[in-house]
């Protein structure tokens, strides 16, 4: 079997630093790597870009963030559009786009769904983030961006697919745009922070007439009477629950501590949720 390369990102990791961007654009911009890409330009395109994502509302906010870049489809639409072969796949998964094939060939860009193809206007070509394969092919095991990056957001992976489906399953890695079988081979940890949503709260008890964090108090999330999700306030009382699926609805959530109960019905919209200041009382 051949052993192939894939990329991990972990979205949890990246603090927005761009150096992952500076990295491919000094190693791209004004060089030309003959057989793999021609120089990028100086403006205009992002072969690897960070998109961002705010979750939650005031108190409990969340911003994120999530490189992307060409995904080295096995299924590659790109394949598809391209004419006279300037496009191909590598025994080692890392697909090319040929610098002087692809010229002219402006439905190469158009074919891509995640929108990682740029259009090169002044050599009139499409180009791509290319993996490295040049520093690859010269004895390089990491890209310019994951040798730059510093705080561990990517992960390059060379491997047989057999492996590489069990380190998917064994870390619950994902893909961008499954439903659209392309069969991406870059993988995203924690990808929940940019497709799923979460809920919180926080949880007080009365003392002598004022309002009192209540820590270490359990909070039971439940759908259709099944629990979904569990949470123990923090010092300040707060707790999260995440991983819930956007505009899903009929939840209940109940908060249970020393100083008594509260239970909440809610349903979630489209984004997170703060579900505001939940008073433990008696229940008698």
């Amino acid at each position: 079997m051949t052993k192939k390369w894939n990329m991990i990102v972990d979205v949890a990791n990246c603090d927005n630093c761009r150096v992952c961007f500076l990295a491919v654009k000094d190693e791209h911009t004004g060089n030309d790597f003959p057989g793999y890409a021609a120089a990028q330009p100086a403006q205009g395109h992002n072969w690897l870009e960070i998109r961002r994502k705010e979750r939650g509302s005031a108190p409990m906010v969340e911003a994120h963030f999530m490189p992307t870049m060409c995904n080295h489809c096995d299924d590659a639409p790109c394949i598809k559009a391209a004419r006279d072969g300037a496009v191909t796949k590598r025994a080692d998964g890392i697909v090319i786009i040929d610098p002087v094939k692809s010229k002219g060939q402006k439905q190469i860009v158009d074919s891509c769904p995640y929108g990682a193809i740029s259009w090169n206007e002044e050599k009139q070509i499409p180009q791509i983030w290319i993996f490295d394969a040049h520093l690859l092919d010269s004895g390089w095991t990491q890209t310019r961006a994951e040798q730059g990056c510093p705080t561990g957001v990517f992960r390059s992976v060379k491997v047989e697919d057999a492996e590489m489906q069990r380190i998917q399953a064994a870390e619950g890695l994902e893909v961008l745009k499954p439903e659209l079988g392309t069969k991406p081979r870059v993988y995203y940890r924690n990808l929940h922070l940019f497709t799923r949503c979460f809920v919180g709260g926080s949880v007080v008890k009365v003392v002598d007439g004022v309002e009192d964090c209540v820590e270490g108090a359990t909070v039971v999330l439940k759908r259709g009477g099944q629990e979904i999700g569990r949470a123990t306030t923090d010092a300040f009382g707060e707790w999260k629950i995440d991983r819930l699926e956007p505009g899903s609805s009929g939840y209940r959530v109940e908060a249970t501590g020393e100083a008594g109960r509260f239970a909440l019905d809610f349903d979630l919209g489209d984004e997170s949720r703060y579900l505001g200041v939940m008073q433990l009382a008696d229940q008698g």
